[in-house]
């Protein structure tokens, strides 16, 4: 497969992170995380950073305009040529249409949507087990990925925690927001003809298989 440019969906906790991963390894282009976004942003402190940043300070969403502009500066960059993915943008169908002119506007297409498919029980138990190290990140799942020391990073030896919004009692609420504002995107791209939908429940690698399946039918 030459050039791919894929939007990742499906709710908190369907393992897109992970599968993103391993599709930029595999087809070596870069994916692209809101968050990763605004991280880089604001360490730069580039115009849309700053701007960006006074949002984020202050606990607030990033409007979707300051968003769409630093999503379009980081499709731009060189290691974007390859192809891309998209994990956590666009949220909304604002989003998404501003995401196809852009596209647009730069001569290119999105080759797929892969919309990851899990049910809720199972997003709740993924969510609910995630720790996560307070110095480098790395992610670690009590159930899943287990550290080999209690409490301890296998890569730095930081202090794993468990982050606020992956809290049993708040995972209902982001399954609702998911519900309410990001799940009509599907029923966008699927309209465009460009949605394959992924069983995500299972192993990593299970998953990982039905991905590749998946890619297999784009090139084709």
């Amino acid at each position: 497969m030459c050039a791919v440019r894929l939007i990742l969906l499906g709710p908190p906790g369907a393992g897109k992170g992970t599968q993103g991963k391993f599709i930029q390894r595999q087809y070596e282009i870069c994916q692209i995380s809101t968050g990763e976004i605004l991280r880089k942003a604001a360490e730069e402190q580039s115009p849309l950073g700053k701007k960006a940043s006074q949002y984020l300070d202050k606990g607030k969403l990033v409007p979707d305009k300051v968003m769409v502009n630093l999503v379009t500066e980081r499709l731009r960059r060189e290691d974007c040529k390859r192809g891309f993915i998209l994990d956590g943008f666009p949220r909304t169908v604002a989003q998404a249409d501003s995401l196809e002119e852009m596209i647009r506007e730069m001569g290119l297409k999105l080759d797929g949507v892969l919309y990851f498919r899990v049910p809720q029980g199972v997003v709740i138990q993924r969510l609910a087990g995630r720790r996560t190290c307070k110095r480098c990140g790395t992610l670690f799942h009590a159930a899943f990925n287990p550290p080999r020391r209690p409490n301890l990073c296998d890569r730095c030896g930081g202090e794993l925690y468990q982050r606020e919004d992956d809290r049993e009692e708040t995972v209902a609420a982001r399954l609702h927001v998911y519900e309410t504002q990001t799940a009509p995107l599907i029923d966008y791209y699927r309209r465009k003809g460009l949605v394959t939908e992924i069983d995500g429940d299972g192993s990593a690698e299970v998953i990982r298989n039905r991905v590749l399946g998946a890619l297999e039918g784009l090139g084709k």
